[in-house]
């Protein structure tokens, strides 16, 4: 087989990994000696908690964050075009989705090597299966802009663009600023627009509420502050 990129989800938060991860995983990364990561001491942490058979001094890491130059990157793949497997594990999620490694995986299939992703939690595919909203046409818009004016033009260009495709729209913030978000999100959608608030997904504080925004008003505000969130709505 030729050398591998594996894609390794890691957890969304606190939580039982075996809960989350097929023991596959567990084999697959017991094969592994070089790692891209977004945080080196966070990706040591998590592998020490799944029990690996390798001692943490013996692997080598590789950090992909907003530090790390593009000509870096190729440099990073040393070891796989030497018949290395290697494994790109993201912080939180799935690798490559919402995440700085898509590039890393570009420059694999550049090389002509395999890519397998891993099964593991996409609180992004997560929020929308536990929606009810439309799960068949949908659109993942990463952060909205962070000056108001913006980001509210943004928030009605998404719900005409929902509107007129029937496709649900989801979008995440940084979570100290979630609460800001929402009370736009409440001022901004048709009334009738229908909004999902998925927070802390697969730990035992998980939230996840779908109502009219109009329903939404009439609620006690969620507690969002610092706590992972996917916002996701459809327009009808």
């Amino acid at each position: 087989m030729r050398p591998t990129l594996y894609l390794i989800p890691a957890p969304l938060g606190e939580t039982e990994y075996n809960s989350i991860f097929p023991l596959y995983n567990l084999g697959v990364i017991n094969q592994i000696d070089y790692f891209i990561v977004e945080n080196a001491r966070t990706a040591r942490r998590f592998l020490s908690k799944l029990g690996i058979d390798k001692k943490l001094m013996e692997l080598h890491f590789f950090e992909l964050n907003k530090h790390t130059h593009s000509e870096q990157l190729d440099g990073f793949l040393t070891p796989l075009r030497q018949g290395q497997n290697m494994g790109l594990l993201s912080e939180a999620g799935v690798p490559a989705v919402a995440d700085p490694g898509a590039e890393i995986v570009h420059r694999v299939h550049l090389l002509g090597l395999e890519v397998v992703p891993l099964v593991g939690p996409s609180s992004i595919l997560l929020a929308l299966m536990a929606s009810g909203l439309n799960g068949q046409s949908f659109a993942f818009n990463g952060y909205l802009p962070v000056e108001k004016d913006v980001r509210r033009q943004k928030i009605n260009f998404y719900e005409k663009r929902s509107r007129q495709e029937n496709q649900t729209q989801l979008f995440i913030e940084t979570p100290y600023r979630n609460s800001q978000l929402f009370e736009d999100v409440l001022h901004n959608l048709s009334a009738q627009t229908r909004l999902c608030v998925a927070v802390d997904l697969t730990l035992n504080s998980q939230s996840i509420q779908t109502c009219t925004i109009a329903e939404w008003r009439q609620k006690p505000k969620p507690n969002l502050q610092k706590r992972p969130a996917i916002f996701a709505f459809l327009a009808h």
